[in-house]
């Protein structure tokens, strides 16, 4: 028997950002006495936006799924604060560096790239990404080392079922060294639409026992196939597509699910409090899982 996740219970003094703790309560950062060694270490504590959402848990889980497949990722923890339960996200950026978001380098790369746009932008294709990369990075070798990692990140949407890979959900981390831009590709972090988060358990008994397939090709994702289409693919759709299209790039990426097994992702799910999961959200989640698994092997193997 694995023992359940930590908990952090965020005290009221830590907080850095307190004009975030107004009646919408959405997030606020803060520093933790334990990170004390390192005083750069900061957390970002997120409330789920809607009651009853399990966005804290996705979060967890696509954490340690990202572990498990050793894909650069941000780190979660369950998290505590005046009672109310959501998630602590701890800081990839350091002393001198910044995040530079996917919106920001695609109006640097591309022409007429609206990156005020959040949602449904249509030029946000996967084919735009790549691109992007190639221009954003100097050397081809580390053009093509983001977009194997980015491939990684695009396996990992598909098998959690994460519809919210937007422009701004993406990015490098970069900072100025004599006057020149150096950076890499930003971890995966913001997986909290993922795993049927939103629903509730009576949907979710409904999906079970109608079977997972259709709510996983139902969602759609953040990263466009064709700019004139009207809508995003699934995860799982933009996984297998990009698969057969840039093999080069996403073979090496879902090779990497060879090593998942259904017992890992049982555990993983199986970790988390009981108090803070349902059983019908751990069961629905695992389900989840394990057929975006078997779909996304199925394109290896052909």
């Amino acid at each position: 028997m694995t023992d359940p996740y930590p908990i952090i219970e965020v005290e009221a003094d830590w907080a850095e950002d307190t004009e975030y703790m107004g009646d919408d309560k959405p997030k606020f950062w803060f520093k933790r006495p334990a990170d004390e060694s390192d005083d750069n270490v900061r957390w970002l504590f997120k409330y789920p936006r809607r009651q009853n959402s399990g966005e804290h848990w996705a979060e967890k889980i696509a954490e340690q799924v990202a572990n498990l497949l050793e894909i650069p990722h941000g780190e979660v923890e369950f998290a505590v604060f005046d009672g109310a339960r959501g998630s602590a996200s701890k800081s990839f950026v350091r002393d001198g560096e910044e995040l530079f978001h996917g919106n920001q380098i695609l109006e640097t790369t591309e022409a007429n790239y609206d990156a005020s746009t959040r949602f449904r932008q249509s030029d946000h294709t996967l084919d735009m990404v790549l691109q992007g990369l190639d221009v954003i990075f100097v050397s081809h070798e580390a053009a093509n080392r983001a977009k194997r990692q980015f491939a990684e990140y695009v396996m990992l949407d598909a098998l959690i079922g994460n519809t919210d890979r937007h422009h701004r959900n993406w990015g490098i981390v970069r900072k100025l060294e004599a006057g020149e831009w150096v950076g890499r590709l930003a971890p995966s972090y913001d997986h909290a639409s993922s795993l049927g988060r939103e629903l509730r358990d009576s949907a979710r008994d409904g999906h079970l026992g109608n079977g997972v397939e259709r709510y996983s090709k139902r969602g759609r994702g953040g990263i466009y196939w064709n700019r004139d289409d009207s809508r995003a693919p699934s995860p799982l759709s933009l996984a297998r597509m990009a698969t057969e299209q840039y093999p080069d790039i996403f073979v090496p990426a879902m090779r990497k699910l060879d090593s998942l097994s259904e017992n890992d992702l049982v555990r993983v799910a199986s970790q988390v409090p009981k108090d803070w999961m349902s059983k019908s959200a751990t069961c629905f989640a695992v389900s989840v899982m394990r057929y975006n698994l078997a779909k996304l092997r199925e394109v290896v193997i052909r």
